[in-house]
């Protein structure tokens, strides 16, 4: 059923380009409003002038809300716009996936993923959709289910009555470490066509930094849930190690992959991604003077912060913040921060979990108060639709 590939040659030389392109080594104001603080407990790394020739973002930026889409969410995790129109968002404890009316804000429930086991943090968690959606009309999600972590495709066929419009789950890659925590989940396919996947330790820290283990990693593979062409690690799907849970991935307008990552009590990351590197859980937390660790390019006090989703735009990574309550923007020059990290919406919305590019100077974003940390109200959870500059 699904279209096939493009040919090796090609995904060879598409892997090449973005390995080439990838390597490069706090209150806010009200809604509608652009007050923000500067990053009090974060810090960044300074831009080298080596990166001088690209542009650089301005350090402050400004945020408007421009409307609530949607409303009445229950456990929203992941986002995935439509190209004809439309916003696919996951229930985490429901195992659902909606489909939202980005006009009206009407929701039509697509179906239930079968084989979802929600616990603690795991349960139904990102979807991406497939680099031939027109063609082949599949999303992949990645859930929690009895016994692992894995990524499934799923046939989405809007003719049929709500309810039943997703097909049977066909299991993509299996075997992610699962646990009451850590289960990572997030998932988009790169530039290059491959799918990348972002994992938790599951409370294991030693898994981190084993290269046997799936725990504590980004995994790189095809479609198909093979090992990508190019991979660091012979026969692997293993991208980076040393991870405690990634919980955000998204690329700039070079093709450079960026992270963000949950710490213990110290200090939450963003990572400019490097294939094969190490970075450094349980080792390191946050920047250290060890040479074996890749140190993030910003990193904040977990009470500020507690990254989730992340997303590019205006030269800049915007990162959702869970405990943090707020959404940070790091402004970037090549792999580095250009700027200090500076901060919007602080507990305007609550928690943070999920922002995705809207196109132009817009961004998706959705809150998490109903995931059971939080302290929900009347509307709660939603989608906003925010410009940002």
């Amino acid at each position: 059923m699904i279209v096939q590939r493009r040919a090796v040659s090609a995904v060879l030389a598409a892997t090449a380009l973005l390995l080439t392109a990838g390597c490069s080594s706090a209150g806010g104001g009200p809604p509608g409003g652009n007050g923000s603080t500067t990053a009090q407990g974060a810090t960044s790394a300074v831009s080298p002038s080596a990166q001088s020739a690209e542009p650089t973002p301005p350090a402050k930026g400004s945020v408007k809300v421009l409307r609530t889409v949607t409303e009445n969410l229950r456990s929203p995790w992941g986002l995935a716009p439509l190209p004809g129109g439309g916003l696919l968002v996951s229930s985490r404890d429901d195992g659902t996936i909606t489909r939202v009316d980005e006009t009206t804000g009407r929701q039509t429930e697509l179906g239930k993923v079968s084989g979802v086991s929600p616990d603690g943090e795991g349960g139904l968690l990102g979807i991406a959709l497939s680099p031939d959606y027109a063609s082949d009309h599949m999303i992949y999600a990645y859930f929690t289910s009895a016994s692992d972590n894995r990524i499934v495709r799923m046939l989405y066929d809007g003719r049929k009555p709500a309810g039943a419009q997703l097909g049977a789950p066909d299991t993509v890659f299996r075997g992610i470490p699962k646990g009451f925590i850590h289960n990572g989940g997030r998932i988009a396919f790169g530039p290059d066509g491959m799918l990348y996947a972002g994992t938790g330790e599951s409370g294991r820290r030693g898994l981190s930094q084993d290269l046997k283990s799936l725990g504590g990693k980004i995994l790189r593979m095809t479609p198909e849930g093979e090992p990508a062409p190019g991979n660091p690690f012979k026969n692997s799907v293993v991208y980076t190690y040393g991870h405690r849970n990634v919980q955000g991935l998204a690329w700039d307008s070079k093709q450079r992959l960026f992270a963000s990552e949950f710490g213990q009590d110290t200090w939450d990351e963003l990572n400019a991604i490097k294939p094969g590197d190490n970075y450094g859980w349980p080792d390191a937390e946050g920047k250290s003077s060890d040479t074996r660790f890749h140190n993030p390019i910003a990193q904040w006090h977990t009470d500020v912060a507690s990254p989730s989703g992340i997303a590019y735009v205006n030269g800049a990574v915007w990162m959702a913040g869970l405990r943090g309550q707020r959404l940070w923007r790091i402004p970037l020059k090549g792999t580095q921060a250009a700027a200090e990290p500076q901060a919007f919406l602080k507990g305007t919305y609550g928690r943070l979990r999920t922002v995705v590019a809207a196109g132009g100077d817009k961004l998706w974003l959705v809150t998490s108060n109903t995931d059971g940390r939080g302290s929900p109200k009347k509307g709660d959870d939603r989608i906003l639709e925010l410009q940002v500059r």
